[in-house]
Parts: structure tokens; C-alpha cells; sequence
């Protein structure tokens, strides 16, 4: 699994509107040529979302972030993982995970319900090796050690990634970092709480950040300045450069930048691509 060290997510990349296919694929292509390691498709993509993505580049790795397994089933999976696979060999990762009750129709215990569908997936075919979960709790964790390649978890501080990391071993762990290009704290805090709303009505998120030692207080109010400086790399590239090295230092392999404040931020993409090179 070709990661790289620095890559880019966005949820934007999701969208199949025709008339944006044109942008979204040189704004893919760019990021390929700036030298970010993996692109992750936001927004719970089908496979096919990554197939257009791997078309529109040349050597970057392509991953769902994440596929929601409530909504597609694992032998479709599977077999669309294979046909891209053959067309674009070390290129896909598949990122799956449990989403959310609020969300979900007939939602029932996630991790129950992934290991039956990693079964499905396995009886299909489709290597474990070449898939990532979405996981904050160590029990997903677990999991995402015996069943997968490794951990995309979401959501995280530096103390999270170095839990994760006990728990993974030697397996994959690549966490999502939110960004915002804006050295002014008042702007900059506003735009990630304007960001970080929706994940204050979804328990699963709550239920991790608690285990950070963040409490209702800090869920209040859009969110307290220590959780959102927690959550949030604010400031300018040095800022971001710290966080990563924050995350590596605690054990991750990867990790995957999202940019707040824009649709599709190719400028501020330009800004961080020097980062790809943070040790």
C-alpha cells in the first residue's frame, strides 16, 4: 500500500455533477503533479467515484474515505475493486466504514455488521491488504489490524494516533487532519467550527473525543478554543507542519490533509504541498 507521507482529502471530489468533472479532474491532476502521496475521495464514494479519479492521474493513489458498507454491497465491491486493480495496478485503496445511526436506515451494531461484510468481501475475493476502516475505538481498531491493511481514523488529535498506533502494531494508520490556511485566530476558529458542527450530533465522533478528555463543555457553543486547536491545524504551514510532525512522531504512516474554507482549495493545496516532505 503506496500511501506516500502526505495526501489530501476532500469531499468535494464525491460530487458527479458533469459539469464539474472538467475542474475536479485538473484539480486531480494537479495534485498529482505537487507530489501528495494519496488522494481520498470524501463524501462516502462508491468505487466507481475512485475509477474517474485514477483515470484523471497518472501515479497517485486513489482512496475512498470512506465507502459507507451500508450502501453497497461487498460482492459489487469486490468486483469493482478488481477491475481497477487490473486497469490501475497499486493505485486503490479501499476505505470503508460503519457510518452513522443518524444516517442510516435499519442501522444496527456497526461492528458487528463490518465483520460480516469484510466476510463478504473476502468470500468475493477482494485482498485485504488493499483496504483500510474507518476507526476510532479499539475494538474497530482491532479489527482494522486482523481484517485489513490498517486504520483511517477520523476526527483525531496526536493523543489518539499514538492509542491507535498501540493497538495497530505494525498494520497501516493513516488519520485525517483538518486544516485552515488563516494566521487570525478569530476567523480561523470560526471557520473550523462552522466546519466541525455536524460532528456534535453524531455520537460515535462525541464518544471518541470524550475518551480525549474532552467533555459537554467543550461540545458547547460551537465548540471550545481547547477542542478546536486540538482538532484543527490553524495558522500558516508551519502551524500544519508541526501537527504532522505531531502525528508521525505519535506513529502515523500517513496522514491526509483537509483543507476548511473552500470547496476545492487548489491554492492553499499549492501552499502545503512543500509538507509532502515533513519527516
Amino acid at each position: 500500500m503506496q500511501l506516500g507521507r502526505v495526501g489530501i482529502w476532500n469531499h468535494e471530489l464525491a460530487r458527479t455533477d458533469p459539469s464539474e468533472q472538467a475542474l475536479f479532474g485538473e484539480a486531480v491532476a494537479e495534485l498529482d503533479e505537487l507530489g501528495y502521496g494519496t488522494i481520498w475521495i470524501g463524501g462516502s464514494p462508491g468505487v466507481d467515484r475512485a475509477a474517474k479519479v485514477l483515470a484523471d492521474t497518472r501515479q497517485i493513489t486513489v482512496a475512498t474515505g470512506i465507502l459507507n458498507i451500508w450502501w453497497h454491497e461487498p460482492a459489487d465491491v469486490a468486483a469493482q475493486t478488481a477491475a481497477l486493480a487490473a486497469e490501475h495496478p497499486g493505485r486503490f485503496v479501499l476505505g470503508l466504514g460503519a457510518s452513522h445511526k443518524k444516517l442510516v436506515n435499519d442501522y444496527r451494531k456497526p461492528l458487528s455488521y463490518m465483520r460480516e461484510y469484510l466476510d463478504g468481501l473476502d468470500a468475493a475475493g477482494q485482498p485485504a491488504a488493499e483496504r483500510v476502516l474507518a476507526a476510532l475505538g479499539p475494538k474497530m481498531l482491532e479489527l482494522s489490524r486482523d481484517r485489513a491493511a490498517g486504520a483511517h481514523p477520523y476526527l483525531v488529535t496526536p493523543e489518539h494516533t499514538a492509542r491507535a498506533r498501540a493497538t495497530l502494531g505494525d498494520a497501516v494508520l493513516a488519520p485525517e487532519l483538518k486544516v485552515v490556511l488563516d494566521t487570525d485566530p478569530e476567523t480561523a476558529r470560526a471557520t473550523a467550527r462552522e466546519h466541525l458542527a455536524i460532528y456534535f450530533q453524531l455520537a460515535n465522533y462525541l464518544n471518541s473525543l470524550r475518551t480525549l478528555g474532552f467533555t459537554d463543555e467543550d461540545f458547547a457553543e460551537g465548540g471550545s478554543d481547547r477542542l478546536v486547536d486540538s482538532t484543527v491545524a490553524w495558522g500558516d504551514e508551519n502551524v500544519v507542519a508541526d501537527r504532522l510532525r505531531q502525528h508521525f512522531d505519535a506513529g502515523a504512516d500517513h496522514v491526509c490533509l483537509q483543507v476548511l474554507g473552500a470547496s476545492l482549495p487548489r491554492e492553499q493545496w499549492r501552499r502545503l504541498a512543500p509538507l509532502t516532505s515533513v519527516q
